[in-house]
């Protein structure tokens, strides 16, 4: 049997939230817009939850050993660093990208 092509989803929504939600013209579409930008930044590991299993946590911290914290010198965000690989510059213009002439 295939799945439905749309479901309702419902949730708890306090008056302060319920009030900024009626002045948004379409919620529908606000909701799936906002859900679906919230899950595009869910962390990899803990998939959302905060927290990591003490399997994860292992996992994590040989992970770690060779990928530590850094903070960018450029946007001054927390990011992993790998020692065995040089890093490449996240912040310079993809090939391409320059400006155009007018």
């Amino acid at each position: 049997m295939p799945a439905p092509r749309h479901s309702i989803v419902t949730f708890k929504a306090d008056a302060d939230l319920l009030a900024r939600l009626e002045r948004v013209a379409n919620r529908s579409a606000f909701i799936r817009s906002a859900l679906l930008s919230a899950l595009d930044q869910v962390c990899p590991v803990c998939r959302g939850s905060g927290l990591l299993s003490a399997g994860q946590r292992r996992h994590w911290e040989a992970f770690a050993a060779h990928h530590p914290l850094d903070r960018c010198d450029d946007c001054d965000e927390i990011h992993i660093v790998c020692d065995k690989t040089p890093q490449p510059n996240v912040h310079a213009a993809p090939a391409g990208a320059g400006r155009r002439s007018r």
